[in-house]
């Protein structure tokens, strides 16, 4: 499966992005789904993870209250919606499709991954 990211770019802080993910090659509607994020010289973060239903969602600390994760299995798509952006979100954003049918913080869990969104809050 190939996967997709986008819908990154400028935001002021306090501003809101919405990025997507979409899967090509095959489904990932069977998949757990995170999205991880990047920057120079750090290891990748996870961010927030969705199970293959759409029905359990798990976010870090970071994020929650303000990130949402979500799915859209008949298009073959999550998103992740983001408010309140602060400069501290300023990264490469990661899709990534799980090896279970369920999320996970740890990277080595997934084996498809996507080329990365940048998202930069800045005024």
């Amino acid at each position: 499966v190939q996967l997709q990211a986008c819908g990154g770019g400028l935001v002021q802080p306090g501003g809101c992005l919405q990025l997507s993910c979409s899967a090509s090659g095959r489904t990932f509607s069977n998949n757990g789904v995170g999205w991880f994020r990047q920057t120079p010289g750090k290891d990748r973060e996870f961010v927030a993870g969705i199970n293959w239903r759409g029905d359990s969602t798990v976010y870090a600390d970071s994020v929650a209250g303000r990130f949402t994760i979500s799915r859209d299995n008949a298009k073959n798509i999550v998103f992740l919606r983001s408010n309140s952006l602060k400069p501290e979100d300023t990264a490469v954003y990661y899709c990534a499709s799980s090896r279970s049918a369920y999320s996970s913080r740890r990277p080595y869990e997934y084996n498809y991954w996507g080329q990365g969104t940048q998202v930069t809050v800045s005024s």
